[in-house]
């Protein structure tokens, strides 16, 4: 009974993962969408920088993720225009950002891959199964490089070390749910949310002194 129940787990999201596979929908647009702070479908470092602080990471982090992520993505999503010193990230073609060296989790259309997800913890989660260390994130970043495709190489390494400087947990391990958050960017909300309310806490604390 104890497997059958476990097989009926595993069935269950299997078929969730699927669902989202099973509709067209952009999903990298979500993942992208938090940090679009006036919902104009343009992101611009200073918006970068504002979704970081929000979520709780230092102006030192907010600063560089601004500069680095607005300056290597923005001519990607504004194909045929001249520079624009700004650096804005179109949402509409975040999918032409997509960098190499990935885990292939969004496909080029920027849809979610369920098989690749999974891959994640099937090759590489060896202490826990729906969880990754330190040592094996950066086995997965290693199997995943192209050759010569240091951008890419280098991209997937900013990425998935500062998800896991912000979101391990108390035991060092990256969990397969937060990691699944991070990719429909229900993750950001979240945590954004959880900072306000430490904040408003902290506050009301203050007020009682």
């Amino acid at each position: 009974m104890a497997s059958s129940s476990a097989d009926s787990k595993t069935l269950s999201n299997s078929t969730q993962y699927e669902e989202v596979d099973g509709n067209d929908e952009n999903v990298l647009k979500k993942h992208v969408a938090f940090f679009d702070r006036n919902k104009d479908g343009v992101i611009y470092p200073w918006e970068t920088f504002q979704g970081f602080r929000a979520i709780g990471c230092g102006i030192f982090l907010s600063s560089f993720a601004s500069i680095f992520i607005n300056a290597g993505l923005s001519g990607k999503t504004r194909p045929g225009k001249f520079p624009n010193l700004l650096f804005p990230i179109e949402i509409k073609n975040i999918q032409k950002a997509k960098h190499g060296s990935d885990s292939g989790v969004y496909d080029t259309e920027g849809r979610f891959v369920p098989s690749k997800f999974e891959e994640i913890f099937s090759k590489h989660a060896r202490t826990k199964a729906n969880a990754l260390t330190s040592d094996e994130l950066s086995g997965m970043l290693k199997a995943n490089r192209v050759p010569k495709d240091f951008g890419g190489w280098i991209g997937s390494l900013a990425e998935w070390k500062i998800l896991y400087i912000l979101c391990k947990d108390k035991n060092g391990l990256l969990q397969k749910d937060t990691i699944r958050a991070v990719y429909d960017g229900s993750l950001f909300e979240m945590m954004a949310a959880e900072k306000a309310s430490s904040k408003k806490q902290a506050g009301l604390k203050g007020a009682n002194c």
